[in-house]
């Protein structure tokens, strides 16, 4: 059983940094790639960015260069930097992660992140 919890959303201004982490819980977690997805009040969810065990990146286009995604394996954790927030960033941030010879992914609960104007 994989659990993964999210942590890090809160109000933000606009123009502001937040930083979201993610943790895997579990026995004898084999992570392959961890990543984040966003889904903003009547929009469906969206691909925010990802990364694999090996560190390559990637990231949705209206998302580079203001977010950083990152990883420490050992720790079975992720982190997303988001800096110059926008409003449009408001949205509830979900991080998901897949194993090592598995097609599906987990997903954790959820983190709201508000971008105040």
């Amino acid at each position: 059983q994989v659990q993964l919890v999210e942590s890090g959303g809160g109000l933000v201004q606009a123009g502001g940094s937040r930083r979201l982490s993610c943790v895997a819980l579990g026995s004898m977690l084999n992570i392959n790639i961890m990543g984040w997805y966003r889904q903003a009040p009547g929009k469906q969810r969206e691909f925010v960015a990802r990364m694999d065990s090996g560190g390559s990146t990637n990231y949705a286009d209206s998302m580079k260069g203001r977010f950083i995604i990152s990883r420490e394996n050992a720790l079975n954790t992720v982190y997303l930097q988001m800096n110059g927030l926008k409003p449009e960033d408001t949205a509830v941030y979900y991080c998901n992660a897949q194993m090592y010879g598995s097609s599906g992914y987990y997903w954790g609960q959820g983190t709201q992140v508000t971008v105040s104007s």
